[in-house]
């Protein structure tokens, strides 16, 4: 079969933008060659649109392979390179210089920086979720420290991580990070569901997961356990608070950003109405969610807000640090400031009897429902604000325990 060559020529152009552009760039690309070719007019590039692929023979004269169907619920990139990959196969005196390796590998460097993001799963007893991992180039077997990252609605790692920058923030304080992925399956929008009973409470539902990733990764590598830390943005950071309300063992500080407090909600109305509520009252009564820990014990907390966040009311912040801290010692110091050609700020630092700083709140002033200080490689960002991934990582620092994880 003869392939058009201005088809060919279209697709090492799509090769070409989703190795400078991303996955998104690239559909597009393909969905013009595909149009041009023939295809019927759509909005979106077809799950799998190999099928306009010869059958042609491998070299070593086995058909060319089709799309497994796990591929469908790849990461965009990783489906697309495969496919880019049978492109070669099926022409590969015409596709021969398409460096699709290349490809793959400037995505990683570009998300890890010096140090590697590797692909990982975890089973327990509550389920199973995927997860990357961010393993610094400092690191040589030595215990480091881990900060557990929560996507937030419509996310995955990948988005995360690049919206963040958190990779690079932990190449710089040789730190592992890593990512847990939540499932279409779970819930349809990618929430962590925060919000039901059974996934507040230890042991049970996606924290046991969540837990358990934490363990698998102290498991394989050397892991300073008396310095693990979880953060997340929106449902992610609202799950964030559940898991430091629940293993308070495990984690030794959580950073809560754009999030909502610990069993304020015990099903979706509930949610929407803690989200969009100044007011906001725990309903563990309702949902029989205690937290592990009594609530007179603080846990160290560093929250960001933006004070025209529309999705999740900047009240949900205060009452996320209050009920970390009920009852801090010195009360709050509070400093103004504001971000080069960005946003200006105000931070609260909390400090306990003893002087020690155990809270930090951060509101952005102007700013909407996105990571402060993110890039725009990832989804909700906003690159105007402080940096919240240094932040955090500068407060956990200051934060930890000697004692072992459970």
């Amino acid at each position: 079969m003869k392939i058009n060559e201005g088809f060919l020529a279209q697709m090492r152009e799509a090769a070409r933008i989703l190795q400078s552009e991303g996955p998104m760039a690239a559909t597009a690309a393909i969905q013009r060659a595909l149009n041009g070719a023939g295809a019927p007019e759509q909005t979106a590039a077809p799950a799998d649109w190999t099928r306009y692929l010869p059958k042609a023979p491998e070299p070593d004269g086995s058909p060319a392979p089709h799309v497994p169907e796990t591929e469908a619920g790849a990461h965009p990139h990783d489906r697309m390179r495969a496919q880019l990959h049978r492109f070669q196969r099926a022409w590969p005196g015409a596709m021969a210089d398409l460096e699709v390796e290349d490809v793959q590998a400037r995505e990683v460097v570009d998300l890890a920086g010096k140090g590697r993001f590797l692909s990982g799963s975890c089973t327990s007893h509550a389920g199973t979720r995927a997860y990357k991992l961010y393993v610094p180039s400092g690191y040589t077997g030595q215990a480091l420290p881990l900060v557990v990252m929560l996507h937030g609605c419509t996310q995955h790692p990948d988005d995360f991580a690049a919206g963040t920058g958190m990779n690079a923030a932990a190449e710089e304080r040789n730190c592992f990070v890593v990512y847990p992925a939540q499932t279409k399956g779970a819930n349809a929008s990618n929430c962590w569901n925060w919000f039901n009973a059974s996934d507040q409470r230890r042991d049970h539902g996606e924290p046991a997961i969540i837990a358990d990733i934490t363990r698998a990764i102290i498991r394989d590598y050397a892991i300073d356990t008396g310095r693990i830390y979880v953060a997340g943005l929106s449902a992610g950071g609202a799950m964030a608070a559940v898991m430091g309300a629940t293993y308070p063992d495990l984690y030794a500080a959580i950073g809560i950003h754009s999030g909502i407090p610990y069993a304020v909600a015990h099903d979706m109305p509930s949610a929407f109405a803690a989200m969009k509520s100044r007011k906001l009252k725990a309903s563990a009564r309702k949902t029989g969610c205690k937290p592990a820990r009594p609530l007179g014990h603080a846990m160290p907390v560093i929250v960001f807000h933006g004070d025209c966040d529309a999705t999740v009311d900047c009240a949900n912040g205060e009452q996320a640090l209050a009920q970390c801290v009920p009852s801090p010692g010195a009360g709050g110091k509070t400093e103004s400031g504001r971000i080069p050609d960005g946003r200006s700020y105000t931070r609260t630092v909390v400090h306990d009897a003893q002087g020690k700083v155990v809270a930090e709140k951060w509101i952005v002033h102007g700013a909407g429902h996105a990571w402060s200080g993110g890039s725009s490689r990832g989804t909700y960002t906003d690159p105007q604000g402080p940096d919240a991934s240094r932040e955090m990582l500068r407060f956990f620092g200051a934060h930890g325990r000697n004692r072992t994880a459970a």
